[in-house]
């Protein structure tokens, strides 16, 4: 690796050290702070211990439900038999059991509900505020933003949610170097989304989302079925989103900071990225994992940009070479996360070299972060690095040469950090700033060489607005600078909701 790589990883080791030894500071001062606050120290503990109580209690009564519908199902067999004396028994016996397993459903949903009412009101304490009712489930659940997630806490039957975006963007009319930029303004609806979801009892869902892009390009962006098994172990299958990185799966406007998605988590990690397979997912303690087996990146679609192109969508995608994806969070306290995900897998899908050689080109993309979260402060941190083999084969199949190389190494990392001067009330209004680097060819094959256009750092300084916790808007300038001298910096404006 060269030098000017060593500093860069130096950098993200720096920026990622600062952001934990943050925290850090923050659990030894802010503890102590919590306990002299009137009370709230004792509130505290006493509800988490009462959530830990229930928790035991929910496990109790769900394993009671299991036995129960185990219980009518064998007395309903015994019932189907030829045995007129059985009959009779075995039909009460059914009755009884399926009544018991009622209750013990009925019990279990009750349990869950009071649960999710005690853990909100441990956040709202333990952050040192009033939490709006739209920020309490700000990372939505099971790994979905919270309108994407909103079935889960519906009645059976239909759900319907939604979210949208639109975006402005004023381009300096110079380059870094004095060149014209040759860019024009532009205003786009982004996005215009609905969520549809069934619940078709308390185990078993659909969940999806339609998109229509650009006004005019109607996109499937996710739609699986889900077996909620137990907290610990649940059953997923369909189009999912990779749960790579902190937007891909929570994307939602009201969710991020920026007017526009981190070019990280766009070029690098390409979000919106979703694939068709199936997995497992779930939470042990303070513990949250998913883990998948999808189709894998097509890498006919790389390009010196970054994996972007790659993604196959889940229609009617080559499937020659699959992936595994996993992803593991942990959040030691409320308001903390900590993590990192993991892909890895095949993505020639069938491309081959001169002499009819089949390309696997495996791609190993991973990632850390950390979401921090304190009274009216919000901290964000990402590293990501990508590593690809057969680059130089690829290349040669896809008939490119020089500084148009795929990277055989991509990496980026962003810090950045948000706070709220009206911490506590419905409204907020946020002042935040962003630190970013990407390079899409941090290496590249013996032979190609680099394009310094691909080395990017960029300043975002902005402020976001929300009425109500479903309604954003947000205005930043962004000052890019490249190796080459080629960045246009840009002033942005986005208006997002949820629903």
């Amino acid at each position: 690796m060269t030098p000017l790589h060593d500093r860069s990883w130096r950098r993200v080791g720096s920026a990622l050290a600062a952001c934990l030894l943050a925290v850090l500071a923050s659990a030894a001062w802010t503890a102590p702070a919590a306990a002299q606050e009137s009370g709230d120290a004792g509130r505290i503990e006493a509800l988490e211990h009462e959530v830990e109580s229930l928790r035991r209690a929910l496990a109790e009564l769900e394993a009671r439900q299991r036995a129960a519908e185990a219980a009518a199902q064998a007395a309903e067999t015994m019932a189907g038999k030829e045995q007129p004396a059985a009959d009779a028994v075995a039909g009460a016996g059914a009755a009884q059991d399926m009544a018991e397993a009622g209750a013990a459903e009925s019990a279990t949903a009750e349990l869950a509900r009071r649960i999710d009412l005690l853990a909100a009101e441990l956040e709202r304490l333990s952050l040192g505020g009033e939490v709006a009712p739209e920020a309490t489930a700000a990372a939505g659940r099971f790994g979905l933003a919270p309108a994407a997630s909103k079935v889960y806490g519906a009645e059976p039957g239909l759900s319907i949610g939604g979210y949208g975006e639109m975006l402005y963007q004023r381009f300096d009319a110079t380059r870094d170097d004095g060149a014209d930029s040759g860019r024009q303004d532009e205003v786009d609806f982004l996005r215009a989304v609905l969520y549809f979801g069934y619940k078709f009892n308390d185990r078993l869902l659909f969940n999806s989302e339609i998109e229509l892009e650009h006004t005019h390009e109607a996109e499937l962006e996710f739609a699986y079925l889900d077996y909620l098994w137990r907290p610990e172990l649940n059953l997923r299958g369909g189009l999912v989103l990779m749960p790579v990185g902190l937007v891909n799966e929570l994307h939602e406007p009201t969710v991020f900071l920026t007017a526009r998605r981190p070019d990280v988590e766009s070029r690098l990690i390409p979000t919106t990225w979703r694939e068709a397979g199936f997995g497992v997912f779930g939470d042990v303690g303070p513990v949250s994992y998913r883990s998948y087996w999808v189709g894998g990146l097509d890498a006919s679609g790389y390009s010196a940009a970054g994996l972007r192109g790659g993604r196959q969508e889940g229609g009617e995608a080559t499937a020659e070479d699959l992936a595994w994806v996993g992803r593991v969070d942990v959040t030691p306290r409320p308001g903390l996360v900590l993590g990192g995900s993991l892909y890895t897998g095949g993505s020639g899908q069938g491309i081959t070299d001169a002499s009819g050689r089949e390309l696997s080109v495996d791609t190993t993309l991973y990632e850390a972060h950390l979401d921090w979260r304190w009274r009216g402060l919000e901290v964000r941190a990402l590293a990501a690095h990508a590593e690809l083999d057969d680059v130089a084969a690829l290349n040669d199949a896809l008939g490119l040469a020089g500084s148009a190389s795929i990277g055989e190494a991509m990496e980026g990392f962003y810090v950045e950090a948000g706070y709220d001067l009206w911490a506590g009330g419905e409204r907020s209004l946020t002042p935040y700033v962003r630190w970013e680097q990407l390079d899409t060819q941090a290496e590249v094959p013996a032979g190609f060489r680099r394009d310094p256009a691909r080395d990017v750092e960029s300043l975002t300084v902005g402020l976001s607005f929300q009425p109500i916790g479903q309604v954003v808007l947000k205005a930043d300038y962004q000052d890019y600078d490249d190796a080459a001298g080629s960045g246009v910096d840009q002033f942005n404006v986005a208006l997002g909701y949820i629903f």
